[in-house]
């Protein structure tokens, strides 16, 4: 038992991973009591189970594990976060517990499994039992499938996806165990239940056995519909509603709830792939001769065509046999054949065969002539499934064709058709604009003379009427007597629609007894119409004239809106009838008046009937009676003008008051018109026209109006009639006018004598174009020219103008309504208005043009036929100008030449393509699928040009089309699925650019989800961000919900990433577009500005003004500014008199307390948001908080210790979308908090900082890498020292991601900010952090040695004091990671390119803290630095990084200028009395200044360093500095050995001045021009001093000069007051530089910048030109100076620059300059050494391959030796430098020995030096190859080594050697190679002591860069290299300096030596004799 009380004691989550089963179990027991208790779903103490549920399931003992199954069970029915664990636990259950012998540990999975189901995760549940089923245990596929069964059982089939379950089914019918057939029978009789028959297809290959016993089982079944008896969490309130019915009604009620979902058949079928099955001679046997060969092709493909589901697949060939079949075969078997074979296609393809319909279907019709039962019967049923995969609309144009046809089989097969496609059909699919063609020519052929054809279209208009109701056909009928219309109302009666659908109109007339308003309010529920027609109807009703209530009686039915046959039909009233009915409404004394003889009579009654009229109820006005008294005689033929007048007025009031029918109005038109050019009575006869217009809709009044004018011979009238058409048109706008109705009568106009008459027909013109646009003028082509210049005067004048908006419209009249109706059915497929004027233009059908032959020649196979055919086509289309949908065989033979593998081909199709879409029109719809899809596939084209012109070609076609049909179907996925970035991204930016235009789309553009989601993670950039704008636009459409769900079929990893998209594009979703109003359809602007239209448009004010009053709540500032609040908040919480922020897991006071402080300073709302219970509302208010952060900064930082303290809760939250937007905003807030230069206070550090750090273990990637982000932006605006703590404390958790973690941080802020970071000491927080070597996680361990190693490279060997003792194992690891992080860092890459170096060298300068805030780049480029953590130590391996620089850094630095300190005063007095340095401003440095800088070199260093300042003072002030010292030449001296640090100091600020200050306009240029006179000024007091300017290595005068040159042809110093003078200074300086620097470093930088400039061609050419003139003046210069040249490097450079440009590449460049300059220094060298140059070719490796030596000696066999004018001495001297070398062999000797030395233990220290001596001497030795085969160990120690004796010797030079010391060229003699014995080295090391002591030896010569120390080629270093050297050297050089001060050691130790540069060997013999000649010139 002892063993038990120890688990006893553990916590529950431990107990439940205990290795003791007993401990588990009791773990189990206590957390079911645990779960049950738990209310709060969102508790935290669910987090921790998360991760262990899984282990409850798959617990190993059996009696454990039912308690565990319990306990899981619990958890996921109360935990709020369990549907994450759902994979891994269900999976579990099928492996571990479906197995189980125990029933019950079986029943409790099933639970797990349904329970999973009930919180929302069918689909994970599903897949992992369907996972199952695949086991090869058949106990677990029993089980899974009975859990499947039970699932949908008790969820039914709307929660699980029958789909998949289906088609694993036919397996387990053949399993092997009877247990899985029987529970497979039970499932397929569960399924049955719900889908009924639509289960039989996908189960019809099983054993017949099976079927037959499933199908007795399915008989026994039930036939009432299966129901839902478990809901799903969302359902909740479903599930109430269902139980209350229960409870109320028992079963009756139950046909509310529709639980089946009706599943079509196909879709549960497998597609066959049919067209590889195909018999390979197909097309030949189908042309074959003989019948029964072509009979053989069809049977196999008739076969094949019998599979219920096919493959989708390019099907044009087949359809093309099978048509031409149909169409011209005489066999009629053979077309039934070939007609079945078309069904089976369309069947088996569905929507995908619609793409052939538009082809097959007007063959089929034609074929209809054939009389044969068979073969008809085989057309219908070809003609029916083709239909089904298409619109009636689609094919409205091919029918209509044939039903004028003579053969009478024809008419009424396509009668028939339209009958059996309307039943199909509903109000929706079968708007006005289709139905009303169709019916104008079966209503022709009800009068046919054929009685089939008669009925046959009886049948068809009775089913139209039955689909969409009489009301709507009634209009079309309007010309059938009451005969024929009985019958067509008798065969609707007859109708049965499938599916037992009623249709709309019901055929009875019940519908029009109901009230108007009850029966507008009662029609949405039973027809399919888009809901909003029938509001609009009801509105009309309820705001018309009529009562409300008032029933339609007889009267009411013609006073109110009755459908348009009532009112054409009202018949005409005899005068006897009208004079009784106006009896009854006006005075008799005014109408026996009416006829009086006495105009003054006549005057009187009309004005008592205008007061009759004025007051009689509108609904009691008999209209036709009225105008027939007013037209009784004298009528219209009226001679008075004032009773004319009248009478006009008060036609026109009874149009406006009355209901005033066609009937009526046509009895008045007549004399109206008469007296329209009257002058006197003119205007009113125009009142009344625009009343009738009002009454009866203006396209009928203006048709008739202008055809009675031209009737008469009145020019008056015609101009005038004219006038006012063109004054209606913009009164009531232009919506349903036909132009075709009297656009004749206006050319008849325009050809008038009568100059009024043209002129109002070109004014009438004019208002028509502003509606139609270019369009108009086609009608007018062929006038004379003349006059077409007076229409395109007009047309001018109108352009640009847009049509006044309508201030008239129709009154409810049902003209207009039907109008209207037809407009708003234009507006759904976006066609808009000016569509209907495309329909008036006279189409050409170019059918006939489309031969076999033109096909096939656009298919040949030579290019240029299908050329001449594209071009045909072309000049086809552009002269027929617009031409009928009907184009036969062109879209195929087009789609072909889109993938035309000759890609002007398919442009020029593409350009075919968009002169198709103007000539067609709307009649391209039916194209889309055929030619619109192939489009789209061009977008993926590879070439840019192919690319836009499909676009424009998609755009064109758009245009025409509407975007409907595109989206339909599957065409649209299936590009979105093609793996081609080009498609992807342009497809996607063209949807996001066309889907917010829409109001609905089809649900088909649900099937681009999955591939959008794709494409969110595309390889591609571009189609990521094409993706991502796409997303929002999508959403708006398919709503967040859904495309939330059908994330859950991506991978984990996927899905987070895509759910947080998609949260972000819910923020940015745009709003559906409103309803258009809309004026411009066709006429339905009437509607919008009717009575009604007011009234509705005031109730929509409403609900606006209370949105607008919410939004003005959020508009003001979140955050308001309190000053002290902060302070105040402090001070309460240091005296405790409120909570200290520190918790575990927040309790409720602390959240409480924060609202309190909250609410005085945030906005309300927002304080609402941020404390609501729903995440989504959080996202929703970072997102304002991320909107206003710039805005309302101050008042961020003012409320920032609430901000910060707000986020600190959200990192207790587990919901990620919050997560990621919390660190967007943190990101985006502290950089804002760096720009604005805040630093946080402790205390909002220390309320922040621990629970930011919590977050740094998080288990996802991408939150850990931004919180790693966090902390690097943090230590910008909190020291790093005091972050350091923070991370300490976190290297302490439990969680070992974030021990790691916190590591790794502490690593880069060692690596970044030196060890001044450890606090409390570094050697304390380094035992700490060494003790995580021993970690048992891996990644632990990794991350702290990594950090040691980070320390190791900072401080090296002392890293080992620093740790303490650790156990030997650890102590392996560290030492074995520290040899390998040598290794990682080459020792020397000889040239960097700059951007590699800039992000392996990020800034580690350790004073950048104290010096200045690092400029902020970027947020990424700390984070950036920590990702490369292990690899970013420098390419020096144990070179410290105190002053490294990136230049990179310094010049791509764009933003702010840095602030730096102002500089501190140092004193160098001690050193150098006299030197005055000028006095800086004093300013407060932290204390870490003061050890940096207590010695001459530190303070030079400083003053360097601040050259390089972004801040224009702080340089000049740093040059004033050392001006002052270079001018006293006493003190220059000073100066040596950092002249290369101060030149790329100053060169860094000329690149920085260039590039950053010229562009700042916010700069006085003043400034500028000052700093350039201080660089400039220093350099020519430096480059005067001849000792102090040859110290400048060639890499820096490399880049020197290049520097000047830029600034010499920068063009805008120029624009700069004085910046001539600084140009011509610089012109100066650089002859100074030239004449003074080392000769031959400055051949050797001005030879590597030609090469460079010469291949750079982003440069300016003329630097190339400058660099060449500088090198023509040091040619110049030789003959003086060729003594002090080492030749060899110069050749070595030359050989270099061959190699990049040899001497054919040389002569190709555009000038030949640099070809000429090359020959001429070679010659010139040729002619001053003579034949000695070819000694001088030693550093070049294989010479003999160098195109260099073959020059040479071609230049020095003519010349001969030239060079005997030289002095003897220079004779001497360049011969005793050229003598021969060493031999070879000799000097691999003299090394091996060194190097054997070095080996061993006892002479190290000697060898060491020996070696340093070597290198001194000769500096091109190659150590290469023998340190080539040593360890990185042995390779840093010997380089360690000697880089200590070089600086101590520096140490010591500077002692000795006076401030005098000249450079003194060193000779040495022969040494030849006999004596091995006497070890020359020996020699040659006491040589070098003595000449020291004589101060013959200068020491402080200039180095190059240590990266070249053991580079086996001498290399350019650039001066980044260089000032990394430069700057450690002078380190170390001023540490050894300080020792030997302190501890007087001399002792000998190594350092870096040489670059190689060509030495001369020494004679042995020689050496003796000078070694004896010096002693004795000491004795």
């Amino acid at each position: 038992m002892g063993d038990d009380s120890e688990w006893m004691k553990l916590p529950i989550d431990q107990k439940c991973e205990h290795k003791v089963w007993k401990a588990r179990l009791s773990g189990y027991e206590e957390a079911l009591k645990l779960f049950q208790r738990i209310e709060d779903e969102k508790s935290p103490e669910w987090g921790k189970y998360l991760g262990l549920i899984k282990k409850f399931v798959t617990e190993s003992n059996a009696v454990a594990q039912l308690k565990g199954l319990e306990a899981a069970l619990a958890f996921i029915e109360n935990a709020h976060a369990a549907g994450k664990t759902t994979g891994e636990v269900v999976s579990g259950v099928v492996t571990k517990v479906f197995n189980q012998p125990k029933a019950r540990a079986k029943e409790l999975g099933t639970d797990i499994c349904l329970m999973y189901i009930e919180i929302e995760k069918a689909e994970v549940v599903q897949d992992e039992l369907l996972k199952g089923l695949d086991n090869k245990n058949p106990k677990i596929v029993v089980a899974c499938i009975e859990t499947l069964r039970r699932a949908l059982s008790e969820f039914g089939s709307k929660i699980v996806t029958l789909k998949p379950v289906v088609k694993v089914l036919p397996k387990q019918f053949e399993s092997r165990e009877k247990a899985v057939r029987e529970e497979a029978k039970q499932l397929a009789v569960e399924i049955y239940k719900w889908i009924r028959d639509a289960l039989r297809p996908p189960l019809q290959n099983i054993n017949s056995v099976q079927l037959k016993e499933l199908e007795e089982e399915w008989v026994k079944l039930p036939s009432s519909p299966p129901k839902q008896t478990r809901f799903l969490r969302s359902q909740q309130d479903l599930k109430a509603k269902f139980e209350q019915q229960q409870a109320q009604g028992g079963d009756q009620s139950d046909g509310r709830f529709d639980w089946t979902i009706n599943i079509d058949p196909y879709e549960l079928l497998e597609a066959v792939e049919i067209l590889s099955k195909m018999p390979k001679d197909f097309y030949e046997k189908i042309e074959a001769k003989k019948w029964q060969e072509r009979k053989e092709a069809l049977e196999a493909i008739e076969a094949l065509t019998k599979n219920p589901k096919l493959e989708n697949g390019d099907y044009g060939d087949l359809v093309r046999a099978l048509k031409k079949v149909v169409g011209k075969d005489a066999n009629v078997m053979l077309v039934s054949m070939a007609a079945k074979c078309l069904a089976g296609l369309a069947a088996g393809l569905r929507k995908k065969f619609g793409t052939y319909a538009g082809q097959v279907v007007p063959t089929v019709l034609e074929k209809f002539k054939e009389k044969k039962p068979q073969v008809v019967q085989a057309l219908q049923e070809a003609i029916d499934a083709i239909f089904l995969t298409t619109t009636l609309q689609n094919l409205s144009e091919d029918v209509l064709g044939v039903m004028d046809n003579k053969n009478p089989s024809i008419k009424q097969q396509a009668s028939l058709f339209l009958a059996r496609s309307f039943r199909h059909c509903t109000q929706a699919t079968l708007p006005k604009s289709v139905l009303k063609p169709l019916c104008a020519a079966l209503i022709k052929q009800v009068n046919d003379s054929a009685p089939e054809v008669r009925d046959a279209a009886f049948e068809a208009l009775g089913t139209a009427m039955k689909v969409v109701g009489e009301k709507a056909v009634n209009p079309f009928l309007a010309d059938l007597d009451k005969l024929k219309l009985d019958k067509i109302k008798e065969c609707a009666d007859k109708v049965e629609l499938p599916g037992g659908r009623k249709g709309a109109g019901g055929g009875g007339g019940a519908a029009e007894k109901k009230p108007a308003a009850k029966a507008a309010a009662e029609a949405p529920p039973k027809s399919s119409a888009p809901p909003r027609k029938t509001t609009a109807a009801a509105s009309k009703a309820a705001a018309g004239p009529s009562k409300k209530g008032k029933p339609a009686s007889a009267a009411g039915g013609k006073a109110k809106k009755a459908p348009d046959s009532k009112e054409v039909a009202e018949t005409e009233l005899s005068m006897e009838v009208c004079e009784d009915l106006a009896a009854g409404v006006l005075p008799a004394a005014c109408l026996q008046q009416l006829d009086s003889a006495n105009w003054k009579e006549r005057l009187a009654s009309m004005e008592e009937f205008q007061r009759a009229v004025e007051t009689m109820d509108k609904a009691a006005m008999p209209c036709q009676a009225l105008v027939r008294m007013l037209a009784k005689k004298p009528g219209w033929k009226e001679t008075n003008f004032q009773v004319m007048q009248m009478k006009l007025h008060i036609v026109a009031l009874i149009a406006q008051r009355g209901q005033f029918s066609k009937t009526s109005a046509l009895l008045v038109l007549d004399g109206l018109v008469d007296k329209v050019g009257d002058i006197k009575c003119g205007g009113n006869a125009k009142e009344g026209l625009t009343a009738i217009g009002e009454a009866c809709s203006l396209p009928w009044t203006a048709e008739q109006v202008v055809s009675m004018a031209f009737a008469q011979k009145n020019p008056k009238n015609q101009a005038e009639t004219l006038n006012w058409l063109a004054n209606a048109m913009k009164e009531f706008g232009f919506a349903g006018i036909n132009v075709k109705g009297f656009i004749n009568n206006v050319k008849t106009a325009l050809g008038a004598t009568n100059p009024a008459v043209r002129t109002a027909a070109i004014a009438l013109l004019g208002v028509m174009y502003l509606y139609m646009g270019a369009p108009l003028r086609m009608f007018f082509e062929d006038e004379k020219p003349a006059l077409l210049a007076q229409i395109d005067a007009e047309f001018e004048k109108m352009q640009g103008q847009s049509p006044p908006a309508p201030i008239r419209s129709t009154k409810k009249s049902s003209a207009a309504e039907e109008d209207g109706d037809d407009g708003e059915e234009q507006d759904e497929d976006g066609g808009g208005g000016g569509q209907d004027i495309m329909d008036l233009l006279p189409r050409t059908d170019i059918c006939d043009k489309i031969t076999s032959d033109l096909v096939s020649k656009i298919e040949d196979k030579n290019w240029k036929i299908r050329k001449e055919g594209l071009d045909e086509v072309a000049g086809i289309i552009s002269e027929a100008k617009f031409i009928t949908a009907n184009i036969g065989e062109l879209p195929l033979a087009l789609k072909g030449r889109l993938n035309d593998s000759n890609k002007i081909l398919v442009q020029q199709t593409l350009t075919i393509l968009q002169q198709l879409a103007t000539a067609m029109g709307p009649g391209l719809k039916q194209h889309v699928k055929a030619l619109g899809i192939p489009v789209i596939t061009v977008l993926g084209d590879s070439k840019p040009n192919v690319r836009t012109a499909a676009m424009t070609t998609l755009q064109a076609w758009v245009e025409q089309t509407g975007m409907k049909d595109w989206l339909e179907g599957e065409d649209l996925s299936e590009e979105l699925k093609r793996e081609n970035p080009f498609l992807r991204q342009e497809l996607l930016g063209w949807l996001a650019e066309k889907l917010p235009t829409l109001r609905t789309v089809p649900g088909d553009l649900m099937l681009c989800v999955p591939h959008l989601y794709t494409c969110l993670e595309d390889r591609n950039g571009d189609v990521r961000k094409k993706a991502q704008d796409a997303l929002p636009t999508f959403m708006m459409h398919l709503g967040y919900d859904k495309m939330n769900k059908a994330t859950g079929k991506l991978k984990p990893a996927s899905k987070d990433q895509v759910v947080g998209m998609l949260e972000k594009a819910r923020a940015v979703m745009p709003a559906k577009p409103a309803a258009p109003a809309k004026a411009g359809g066709k006429g339905s602007a009437e509607t919008s500005r009717s009575a009604s239209g007011v009234s509705m448009f005031d109730t929509g004010k409403k609900p606006a003004a209370k949105g607008q009053k919410d939004d003005e709540d959020k508009s003001g500032p979140i955050f308001t500014l309190i000053p002290n609040a902060k302070e105040q908040r402090i001070k309460e919480e240091k005296q405790l008199k409120i909570l200290k922020w520190n918790f575990i897991t927040p309790r409720d006071e602390y959240v409480e307390q924060l609202k309190t402080q909250m609410s005085t300073c945030f906005a309300k709302w927002l304080q609402d948001e941020l404390f609501h219970f729903d995440f989504q509302r959080h996202v929703k208010a970072i997102g304002v908080m991320i909107e206003r952060l710039e805005s309302e900064s101050d008042a961020t930082i003012g409320c920032l210790d609430l901000i910060l303290k707000w986020f600190t809760l959200r990192f207790f939250d587990t919901n990620t979308t919050v997560l990621m937007k919390v660190l967007e905003y943190l990101k985006l807030l502290f950089a804002m908090l760096n720009r604005e230069n805040y630093h946080l206070t402790e205390y909002e550090a220390n309320s922040f900082v621990p629970y930011l750090i919590l977050k740094v273990g998080e288990s996802k990637d991408v939150v850990r890498k931004d919180v790693r982000a966090i902390l690097g932006m943090l230590c910008k605006v909190y020291p790093a020292s005091k972050v350091f703590p923070f991370l300490m404390e976190g290297t302490k958790s439990k969680n070992s991601k974030q021990r790691a973690e916190c590591l790794e941080e502490l690593g880069c802020l060692i690596e970044g900010y030196g060890m001044n970071v450890c606090q409390p000491t570094p050697a304390k927080s380094l035992k700490e952090i060494a003790v995580h070597i021993g970690d048992r996680d891996t990644s632990v361990r990794n991350a702290a040695l990594n950090t040691v190693v980070a320390v190791y490279n900072v401080c090296g060997d002392q890293v080992y004091k620093l740790i303490g003792n650790l156990s030997e194992k650890d102590m392996s690891m560290l030492e074995e990671r520290i040899k390998r992080s040598a290794k990682k860092t080459p020792a020397a890459p000889p040239k960097q390119s700059a951007p590699e170096r800039s992000q392996r060298e990020h800034p580690t300068n350790p004073n950048a803290t104290f010096l200045r805030k690092p400029a902020q780049e970027d947020p990424n480029k700390l984070n950036q630095a920590r990702q490369n953590a292990q690899h970013s130590e420098s390419s020096h391996p144990s070179i410290p990084k105190e002053f490294q620089l990136d230049l990179d850094m310094i010049e791509m630095d764009q933003s702010r200028v840095c602030e730096l300190p102002d500089l501190v005063q140092h004193k160098l007095d001690e050193l150098l009395e006299p030197i005055m340095i000028p006095e800086p401003k004093m300013r407060a440095v932290s204390p870490h200044f003061d050890d940096l800088h207590n010695s001459t070199a530190s303070t030079i260093n400083f003053v360097i360093s601040q050259v390089a300042s972004g801040d224009i003072n702080t340089s000049i002030q740093a040059l004033a500095q050392i001006d002052e010292v270079l001018r006293q030449e006493d003190k220059a001296e000073v100066m040596s050995g950092h002249i290369d640090q101060f030149l790329i100091a100053t060169i860094m600020q000329l690149r920085l001045t260039y590039s950053t200050h010229m562009a700042d306009d916010r700069l006085d240029k003043k400034d500028i021009v000052k700093l350039y006179s201080c660089i400039i000024g220093n350099m020519l007091s430096l480059f005067s001093m001849e000792s102090l300017a040859r110290e400048a290595s060639m890499g820096v005068l490399k880049d020197l000069m290049h520097g000047l040159m830029t600034l010499l042809l920068d063009g805008r110093m120029e624009d700069i007051e004085d910046g001539t003078q600084v140009i011509r200074s610089v012109n100066l300086l650089v002859i100074r530089v030239l004449e003074n620097s080392d000769q031959t470093n400055m051949i050797s930088a001005l030879l590597v910048l030609l090469q460079d400039t010469l291949i750079s061609t982003a440069g300016s050419p003329m630097v190339s030109e400058l660099v060449m003139k500088c090198l023509w003046r040091m040619i110049r210069f030789l003959p003086e100076t060729i003594n002090n040249i080492n030749l060899d490097r110069i050749l070595l450079d030359v050989h270099n620059f061959m190699k990049v440009f040899p001497k054919e590449k040389l002569k190709q460049l555009k000038s030949d300059v640099p070809h000429r300059t090359l020959k001429t220094l070679l010659h010139t060298l040729c002619k001053l050494t003579g034949a000695k140059i070819l000694d001088h070719l030693s550093m070049i490796e294989n010479r003999n391959e160098s195109e260099l030596e073959a020059h040479l000696r071609r230049s020095v066999k003519p010349s001969g030796n030239l060079s005997g004018y030289k002095s003897d001495r220079g004779n001497e001297k360049g011969g005793l430098r050229s003598d021969d070398r060493m031999s070879k062999a000799k000097v691999s000797d003299i090394l091996s020995e060194i190097f054997k030395k070095i080996g061993s233990k006892e002479n190290t220290k000697e060898g060491l030096t020996e070696l340093y001596e070597y290198k001194q001497k000769y500096s091109d030795a190659d150590l290469e190859p023998f340190l080539k085969n040593t360890s990185q160990f042995f390779q840093s120690y010997v380089e360690r080594g000697l880089r200590m004796i070089e600086s101590e010797r520096e140490g010591k030079a500077r002692i000795q050697t006076s401030a005098g010391t000249t450079q003194t060229c060193t000779d040495i003699s022969h040494l030849s190679g006999s004596n091995e014995e006497l070890k020359p080295a020996v020699y040659y090391e006491r040589l070098k002591i003595l000449r020291q002591r004589q101060g013959l030896e200068n020491t402080s010569r200039q180095r190059p860069a240590i990266s070249s120390l053991l580079s086996s080629k001498p290399s350019v270093a650039s001066s980044t290299d260089m000032l990394h050297s430069k700057l450690s050297q002078l380190k170390e050089s001023r540490e050894l300096y300080q020792q030997e001060h302190n501890a007087h050691s001399h002792s000998h130790s190594p350092t870096h030596g040489h670059t190689r540069s060509a030495s001369p060997a020494a004679n042995l013999d020689d050496l003796k004799k000078r070694l004896e000649r010096i002693k004795s010139n000491r004795q």
